[in-house]
Order: C-alpha cells, then structure tokens, then sequence
C-alpha cells in the first residue's frame, strides 16, 4: 500500500484554539488551496504534529464565518461596513484518533487515541480522493478476521469497504436501532449472510413477525427454518419447535398460571412446587436413579397427573381434631379452586398447545437433548444459523417463550467446559416487545427481562452473545442496552429514541448522533468495539432480502380493489388461527 502524503495544496488552515476533545481551525484562502470549500460536516482533516510522521485526526462538526474588525486604518468616507470587516472562516472539529504514515515496516496504521495533541498554529490538511481511498483502505486492512464482517461502504469514499470485527462485534453484545423503514431488516439479513460464509456459524434469530422465512433453505437461502408450532400443529416434524411446559423453570411456569393476586396465591404455588417436584423426581428415579434434582430442573412430568393431585389437595377432607367421627375441610381445601381452573384453561387452549399440550415424544426423558440439537446444531447438512418464527405466539406469553429459550441456552452454556465451548449469538428482533423498560413491564416480562439481562451481564463468559434489534429504544431495556459495546444506529426521528442512544454514547459522539433524523433509508453509523472509528456506512443490499411487506399505499389505492375471493379464506384461517 502507497503511503499517505499530504502536500501544500491540501492545507486549509492552521489551529486557532484547542481542548481535550476538540479543535477549532482558522480556515485560509491560501493560493491554490481547498480552504473553505473543502470543509464540510462528516469530512475527516489531519492535523501536522511535531513528528512529519504523525497526524492527529479530526472529523468536522461545524462550519461557520465570522467577521473582526480589520486592523488597517481605514477612512469612513465612502468605505462600506463591509470593507472595513475581515472575514473569519472557520470549522470545529472532534478528535478520533491518530495515523502513523510510517509504522516500522509498515505504512497508514490508524490507532483510537491522541499521540500528539495540536497546538496553535500547526497546519491542518484535507484528504482529497487519493489519500482518502488510501486511508479507508487501511482501516479495512487492519480488521482481525479472516472473514470480515461486511456491511458496505463508507460515506466519506464509496470505493471503500466498510469491515467490522467480526469478534468484537459478538463477543461484546451489539444493538442495532432504527426507525421502522430505515433499513434495519436489510441490515440484519447482510449480517446474517455474511456469518453464513464461515463454517460453523451459530446464531439464533428470534423472528417476531416471520419476515425472515426468505433467507432459509426451504425458500433457497442459507438458513435453517423452525417455528414455534401453532394451533394446527399436531405432530412433530422437521421446521417445527414445540417447548414443553417442563422445560420452564417454577418462576416462568407460575407467572403464567398463577394470579398473584389471589389471596390464597401463597398455597397455591406451595402445593404447584411440591407436586412438581415430587413428578420430577419420581421421573428422575427411573431414569438416571441417584440424581438429586431441585423444581427447576428440566425433568418431564405429566399435567394432567398435576392437576390430579391438585383437585385431591382442594377437595380433602380430615378427620376433626374434636371429633373423629366428623370430616373436616383439609389445609388447602377450597383454596385451590381458581387456580386448577386456570391451569386447565391454559392447558386445553390451542393456541398454547405447543407448550402445555405438545406431542407425546416431547414427554420422553431424552427430549431434551432433541431440542438443544435442533437449537445448537452445526451440523453439515443444517445450517448453524436458525430463523425461529414467533409470529403464532400469543403476545401474552411471548416475553416468556423467548426468555425460556435465551434461559435454556444459557444455562448450557454455562455447564460446558469452557474449552468445549462453541460461541452461540441470539439475534433478538423486535426486541422491544418482550425486553421492555421496568415501568412498562408486566409480570410475564419480568421473567423474560431477567434472563436476557443475565445474558448481556454474564453471557460473554459461557460463549454467549446478545444482538438486540428495535425501532424503539426508549422502550428496550436499559440494563441490556447499557451492556452493548456496539451500535450500528439507523435513522432515528423520535427525539425520546434519540436520546436514548446519546445516554449510551460518549460525548464525543454527540457530530454523528445529530445526522440520525437525516439518515437515508439503508446509511447507518457504527461505533464501537468492532469498529476502528466512529463512521458513516452505506449499507450493501443483501443477497437474501427479508420478507419485510411494505405496501405501497398511495399506488395500491390507485391499482388495486380489496379481493373478496380471499375475504372467505382470510376469515377461516383467523378462526383455526392457521394459514389453512
């Protein structure tokens, strides 16, 4: 690679005054120098130092003219005000890091931090086209990976290629945000390919709204399909996951059945617990006998036997302490009414039949180890990479369907040795909708909230990594976002959302959060761990687009009547709740 040189007609000015983190430049026309027309928001400058070598850089924040009183004695007679003004240009700029030309052997080595701080009066160079390539260029060059993570091409020189790291992108939690149009599925699905491209990617894609489908290998994609079965599902078959009521832990099992403003909510989670665990052990005993075991354990047991034992505890009767010849109501007679009611509800509901009324194989005491390889697998003929649709879930129960999964693996994770370890990423899309703030969550959240934030405190340890996905991050939970050390952020117009993403953000990066309402659909900014310095991408348009359905509205109007042949159709599969 040539090295960097920056001549006399690259000079714009000199340092004026300068602080910890940023600089202000006296712009000059100078003969046959750029001066003011090359200063322009978002553009880089290098700024000389002592060592000819060595050039701090700068990306420009502000651009502004002003005017001094001119130091010539001029007569008022006939002179405008004007003339009597000398004209001030100049631009603000933040600091972003250091380039080294020469670096030992090596030429154009761009490092994070200030070498050398400027000082008033030292020269300060624009990047024309040559220099430009050659020092994006160089960014690019220095990525880790063998397999770059790219995403595009930089704003600033579209004939660069804009590369992540792609190991300190997972290994250190990431979010990408966004208004809703902005890009963010394209975004996801580039990522998605480019991890198809190394041999045994491993990554779990919550898919909310099913817009994924089109990147699998059922529809000529990369990855591989599963849905959460829905009502008119009844056997187990390859594309389907079923998840067993056993395998919630008793936290996530009650905040489902148990109302815990019952009065006698106390007795009825007492009386769940010790029946559980009892089946569980019973279960445990024939099959792998000298196992301790506690309530949490992911042991089948049968709900049906459950609420058996449940309706004897509230319909029992004891002998009367006074009198043995007289029944009495048993300790946890009657208080227990409401509750089976509500378990058998949840249990004969088609819509929660995946988990509370799944196929009979599910029930075998090795199930489990089908499931982890249906989720985990990397197998040749399967994709390591896995679109689960959610889009027939109940949203009641959807913050614990994807809590109990994100909970499942890690607690895998965490009980393989770490040299045995196979690095795992959860993409959660949409996440918004089931990892809320604390002052919108619900009691089902809470479960799911809980488990993801154990994820993005201690997942990094156990090979496990957390890339959140919203339109919406005032609403995303801080705990998790304030453990992601990447952002790739879209077009944000939401002035809450904004700031959302500024209190995550040093303040230095205050020049690129305010170009986020003037974003074009598909630009993004990263800043981060993975990326070398805070930058302006040009998104790349994905092999595989997602099925994101964004109607024309106003041509539609014009083109297309509503299609009562389909009306009959719609309706039946809104009643089986099935595409039938």
């Amino acid at each position: 690679m040539k090295k960097i040189d920056f001549d006399e007609t690259a000079i714009i000015g000199e340092v004026e005054s300068v602080n910890a983190g940023e600089v202000v430049v006296s712009l000059q026309e100078l003969p046959d120098s750029k001066g003011v027309h090359s200063a322009k928001i978002g553009e880089l400058i290098a700024i000389a130092t002592s060592n000819h070598s060595i050039f701090t850089i700068g990306s420009v924040t502000d651009v502004h003219r002003t005017y001094a009183q001119n130091s010539e004695d001029t007569l008022l007679g006939g002179e405008s005000v004007t003339n009597m003004l000398d004209v001030v240009n100049q631009l603000e700029s933040v600091f972003i890091g250091t380039l080294l030309t020469v670096w030992g052997k090596n030429v154009n080595k761009f490092k994070r931090g200030i070498e050398d701080f400027p000082s008033p009066g030292d020269k300060v160079y624009s990047f024309d086209s040559k220099n430009l390539t050659l020092f994006m260029s160089s960014i690019t060059e220095l990525s880790e990976d063998v397999s770059p993570l790219t995403l595009g091409k930089y704003a600033i020189d579209k004939q660069s290629i804009a590369n992540l790291n792609g190991d300190k992108f997972f290994q250190k939690h990431a979010a990408i945000l966004g208004s809703t149009g902005s890009g963010k599925s394209w975004l996801v699905s580039k990522l998605l390919e480019d991890a198809s491209n190394l041999e045994y990617s491993n990554i779990i894609v919550f898919d909310i709204h099913g817009e994924y489908h089109t990147l699998t290998k059922s529809e000529g994609g990369f990855a591989t399909y599963l849905k959460i079965a829905g009502p008119a599902d009844t056997a187990l078959h390859d594309g389907l996951l079923y998840l067993p009521y056993w395998t919630l832990n008793r936290e996530e099992l009650q905040s489902i059945v148990l109302d815990r403003t019952d009065h006698d909510a106390p007795n009825q989670a007492n009386r769940f617990n010790y029946h559980v665990l009892k089946q569980k052990k019973n279960e445990v005993e024939k099959n792998q006998a000298g196992v301790e075991i506690t309530g949490d354990s992911p042991v089948p047991f049968k709900i049906d036997e459950l609420i058996s034992e449940l309706k004897n505890d509230d319909e029992e009767t004891i002998n009367s302490a006074t009198n043995s010849n007289r029944k009495v109501k048993g300790p946890w007679n009657g208080k227990l009414t409401r509750f089976i009611a509500r378990l058998e509800s949840k249990s004969q509901d088609r819509r929660y039949a995946f988990m509370f009324n799944p196929p009979k194989e599910t029930y075998e005491y090795g199930w489990l180890q089908t499931l982890y390889e249906t989720l985990l697998s990397t197998q040749v003929d399967k994709s390591g990479i896995k679109i689960i649709d959610f889009s027939e879930v109940p949203s009641d129960i959807l913050p614990i369907v994807t809590g109990v999964i994100g909970r499942l693996i890690f607690d895998l994770q965490s009980w393989i040795h770490a040299e045995k370890r196979t690095p795992v990423a959860l993409v959660c899309d949409e996440a918004h909708l089931y990892l809320p703030t604390r002052d919108l969550m619900t009691s089902s959240e809470s479960q799911s909230v809980k488990n993801f934030e154990r994820v993005a405190k201690e997942g990094r340890k156990y090979g496990l990594s957390l890339v959140v996905v919203s339109q919406r991050p005032a609403d995303l939970n801080r705990t998790i976002l304030s453990q992601c050390n990447n952002f790739i952020v879209l077009r944000l117009t939401n002035g809450s959302d904004q700031s959302s993403v500024r209190t995550m953000l040093p303040d230095s990066m205050d020049q690129f959060l305010n170009q986020l309402p003037v974003l074009d659909t598909g630009e993004a900014i990263a800043v981060g761990d993975a990326v070398i310095m805070p930058t302006r991408i040009i998104l790349g348009r994905p092999k595989y687009e997602p099925d994101s359905n964004t109607k024309r509205f106003w041509n539609d109007w014009n083109q297309k009547p509503f299609d009562l042949d389909i009306l009959k159709r719609a309706i039946n599969n809104m009643r089986a709740q099935a595409y039938l």
